[in-house]
């Protein structure tokens, strides 16, 4: 008897030890968001060195995105859930547009597409409708702001190679205008 509940033991620890999930279930490597935040924050702080732009204030947040005020709205900060109301011009740090709600910027940059509709782009603060670091961004900011907001690849599309126009692991700069928010 002992002998068999020794064998069942030895038989679930060698079960559980095999069936405990790796950090990435699917094989392959794992998305290192550490490394490439530091990789990020040196791309950034060159970009700001070289990149001038009038602001009435920058914020740095612990996430290492960059918040640039360029025009200070009167409303509130959102909080998550508010329903938030923008234009939107998204860079590259070289400065190639991958994408916009504006329609004759869509037109100078040859992004246009004659089917798709260009409306102020909206979306719930904090949800899952648009990029991380649009929630990080919008939360720093005033509504009625304009400004810019630099996103670190692990807040923008990460390794991505499926996004059109956006190379795997690239910081994004979106010039905002913070229309407003439900």
């Amino acid at each position: 008897m002992r002998k068999i509940g020794i064998i069942l033991f030895s038989s679930l620890i060698l079960i559980f030890s095999f069936s405990c999930e790796s950090a990435n279930p699917f094989g392959g490597p794992v998305y290192d968001t550490e490394g490439n935040l530091k990789i990020d924050s040196l791309k950034i702080a060159e970009y700001l060195l070289t990149t001038p732009y009038d602001s009435l204030y920058r914020i740095h947040d612990p996430s290492g995105v960059v918040v640039i005020v360029q025009e200070e709205g009167t409303g509130s900060r959102p909080r998550n859930n508010n329903v938030i109301y923008t234009n939107y011009v998204g860079k590259l740090l070289d400065g190639t547009v991958f994408d916009t709600n504006l329609e004759n910027v869509a037109k100078e940059n040859d992004l246009f597409v004659e089917t798709a509709t260009y409306n102020i782009f909206q979306f719930p603060l904090g949800s899952t409708s648009s990029i991380q670091g649009f929630s990080i961004g919008f939360q720093r900011m005033r509504s009625g702001s304009k400004g810019i907001i630099i996103i670190p690849s692990p807040y923008g599309y990460r390794n991505q190679e499926n996004i059109n126009r956006i190379p795997p692991n690239s910081v994004l700069v979106f010039e905002v205008d913070f229309l407003g928010m439900d």
